[in-house]
C-alpha cells in the first residue's frame, strides 16, 4: 500500500484523541474490518459504511436503539408531533391530488421508533371522512431487528407477530388499534404492488457512499486501510489507479475537487420511480442534504456529538448528506420532482404556525406549552433544523399535466377542474 496516498485534509477529520473507547482492546467490528482489508486490500467507504451500519451480526443499526436522548440522535418526529401530522396532511392531500384512488399504502423506508407512522396514521383517524371507503394500510421497509420490535410495540402493542420462516417476505405483521394493518419488510421490492406514498425521513442520508477525489491524474477513489504505523486504527487512502467506481460514477462535468455518491440511493430512487409509474402515488423524501453544491460531508455522531468516523467502528451511527442533485438526476425525466426546499419553507408552506396556534390555544398547562414553543423553534429556525434538513419530493407525471382543453363547438360548458397545489412545496390556502 505504500504507493497510495494519505488522504485526510486536517479541516474535516475529527479529532477523538479523550475518546475511551480508542483505549479500549480493538472492537469486534474493528476486528473483522482488519482482517478483512488483510485478505483483499483497501475497502471503499461505501464498502465501510455498509459493514459498520448493518453487518447482520455486529451492525449498529442491527444491534442498537440509536434513537432519541439515551441513543445518538433525535429526530424530528421524536420533537414534535406537529411534523408528523403536516406529513400526514401531504400524504392525504396526494393521494386527493390523484383523483381519491380505492386503496391507499403508507411506506416508510427506516422508521426509526414508528413515531413518524403512529402521528401520520393518527391524521388519517381524524380525517377518516375524507379517506372515505378507502383501503389504508402500513408497510414499513426496516432492517433492524431491534427497531422492528420497537416499532410493533408502538403501533400495534403486543398484537404483531412474526414470520415463521427469515425467508419470508413479510417477516412481522400486525395491526393497529384502529385495526389497520401494518407489515415488516427488509427490502423495498417485497412491498405489495398498488397505490403507495413512499416517506423516507432520515433514511438516504444512512446509505453507504462512494467518496472521489480530484488528483491531477484524474479522478481517484478514496479507500479505507490500516495505519501502518498504528495497526488497530484506519486511516483514508487515495487509490493510485481508477476503481470501477470512479470511472463510472463520477459525472464528466463535475466540478468539485471532492465528491461524494451515494449508488446504492440512486438504484432505490429508480425502484420508487418504477413503481410510482406504474403504480400511481408519490414519495417524499426529507433529510440532510444540498442540491450538488458540497463536498465532504461524511460523519459519524455518538451521544449527540461528533466522533471521529474511522474510530471504534461500530459504536457510532454514520452519516452523509444526501445529493438531491444526483437523485433527480437517477430517477430522470418519466416524473415529476419538486424540491428541494428547506425544512422551514415545506412546514410553513403545510400551515405549521396554523397547527402550533391551535394547539397552544387548547393548552393550559405552562411546560406544555413551553415544549410546543420550543419544539417549533428547533424544527423551523435556520440557525436549527429549519435550513439543515431539506424536502424533495417525486410525483407521478400526470399530477402537474395541466387539464387539455376541448376542441370544437360546444353548446354546454363545461368546468375543467384544476390541479391541486403540491402541498409543502406551495403554500397551502386555509378555507
Amino acid at each position: 500500500h505504500s504507493s497510495m496516498l494519505r488522504w485526510g485534509p486536517p479541516q474535516t477529520r475529527l479529532s477523538c484523541s479523550s475518546s475511551p473507547d480508542l483505549e479500549k482492546p480493538p472492537h469486534s467490528m474493528l476486528r473483522h474490518l482488519t482482517s478483512k482489508i488483510k485478505s483483499t486490500g483497501p475497502i471503499s467507504v461505501a464498502e465501510y459504511m455498509r459493514e459498520v451500519l448493518t453487518n447482520p451480526v455486529t451492525g449498529y443499526y442491527v444491534r442498537n436503539n440509536m434513537l432519541g436522548p439515551d441513543g445518538d440522535f433525535i429526530t424530528s418526529p421524536e420533537i414534535s408531533q406537529i411534523f408528523g401530522e403536516l406529513l400526514g396532511v401531504w400524504i392525504i392531500s396526494e393521494w386527493m391530488g390523484a383523483g381519491r384512488p380505492k386503496q391507499l399504502q403508507l411506506v416508510e423506508l427506516g422508521p426509526g421508533k414508528g413515531s413518524l407512522a403512529s402521528d401520520i396514521l393518527r391524521v388519517f383517524s381524524q380525517l377518516q371522512s375524507v379517506l372515505g371507503e378507502a383501503s389504508v394500510s402500513l408497510h414499513l421497509v426496516e432492517v433492524s431487528p431491534t427497531l422492528s420490535q420497537l416499532q410493533a410495540q408502538n403501533l400495534t402493542g403486543n398484537t404483531s407477530q412474526e414470520a415463521d420462516s427469515e425467508d419470508e417476505p413479510v417477516y412481522r405483521r400486525g395491526k393497529t388499534t384502529a385495526g389497520l394493518p401494518v407489515c415488516w419488510y427488509r427490502r423495498l421490492d417485497d412491498v405489495p404492488t398498488g397505490f403507495s406514498v413512499f416517506v423516507a425521513h432520515e433514511f438516504f442520508d444512512a446509505l453507504p457512499i462512494h467518496k472521489f477525489q480530484r488528483t491531477e491524474k484524474g479522478w481517484r477513489e478514496v479507500m479505507v486501510d490500516i495505519d501502518p504505523e498504528k495497526p488497530d486504527h484506519l486511516r483514508f487512502v487515495v487509490t493510485p489507479s481508477p476503481t470501477l467506481a470512479s470511472s463510472t460514477l463520477v459525472q464528466a462535468d463535475e466540478r468539485r475537487d471532492h465528491v461524494e455518491v451515494c449508488a446504492e440511493g440512486g438504484v432505490i430512487i429508480q425502484q420508487l420511480v418504477r413503481r410510482i409509474t406504474e403504480d400511481g402515488g408519490a414519495a417524499l423524501i426529507a433529510d440532510y442534504g444540498h442540491d450538488g453544491t458540497k463536498t465532504d460531508t461524511f460523519r459519524a455522531f455518538k451521544g449527540h456529538q461528533l466522533h471521529d468516523v474511522l474510530a471504534s467502528p461500530g459504536t457510532a451511527d454514520l452519516t452523509a448528506d444526501v445529493d438531491f442533485s444526483y437523485l433527480r438526476r437517477m430517477a430522470g425525466g418519466g416524473v415529476a420532482c419538486m424540491g428541494p426546499v428547506t425544512q422551514r419553507t415545506f412546514l410553513k408552506n403545510m400551515g405549521i404556525d396554523t397547527r402550533l396556534q391551535v394547539l397552544l390555544r387548547n393548552c393550559t398547562d405552562p411546560n406544555t406549552r413551553k415544549q410546543l414553543i420550543s419544539s417549533y423553534d428547533m424544527l423551523t429556525n435556520r440557525a436549527k433544523m429549519g435550513e439543515r434538513f431539506l424536502f424533495f419530493s417525486v410525483l407521478h407525471q400526470s399530477r402537474l399535466a395541466k387539464p387539455k382543453k376541448q376542441d370544437g363547438l360546444s353548446l354546454e360548458k363545461k368546468k375543467i377542474p384544476a390541479q391541486l397545489p403540491v402541498a409543502g412545496f406551495t403554500e397551502l390556502s386555509f378555507s
